[in-house]
């Protein structure tokens, strides 16, 4: 069955046709496939936890202390993080890279940073 007959809410391979709407018996979610449509310049530009653009080369701050994977130190709030890189293919949803003093290199969510 093509992915057009599976329901977008649950993936369930049995939805049925009812007029020009497309029911799924399993999760009863309703659609109409002719009405969507994707953005054709959908935004993708990483923002931080206020909303503003980052870009390669920001100076960011931390909004909550963060652990270090695999250690046993705290990054703190508030901490400074000079010349940021953005990621192309976040890495488990970490799409800033940068080096912290006293830490070194690692990733962050741009979700808990916020440019200064």
């Amino acid at each position: 069955m093509s992915d057009a007959m599976k329901c977008p809410e649950c993936g369930s391979e049995y939805p049925y046709q009812d007029g020009l709407l497309w029911i799924c018996p399993e999760c009863a979610h309703e659609w109409n496939p002719a009405s969507e449509t994707k953005p054709a310049d959908a935004d993708t530009s990483i923002r931080d936890a206020n909303g503003n653009v980052l870009a390669t080369g920001d100076t960011v701050a931390l909004i909550k202390d963060l652990k270090v994977k695999g250690s046993s130190s705290t990054v703190k709030s508030s901490t400074k993080v000079k010349n940021i890189r953005l990621v192309e293919d976040p890495v488990d949803g970490h799409d800033i890279a940068c080096k912290i003093d006293g830490i070194g290199a690692m990733y962050l969510k741009s979700e808990f940073v916020k440019k200064i």
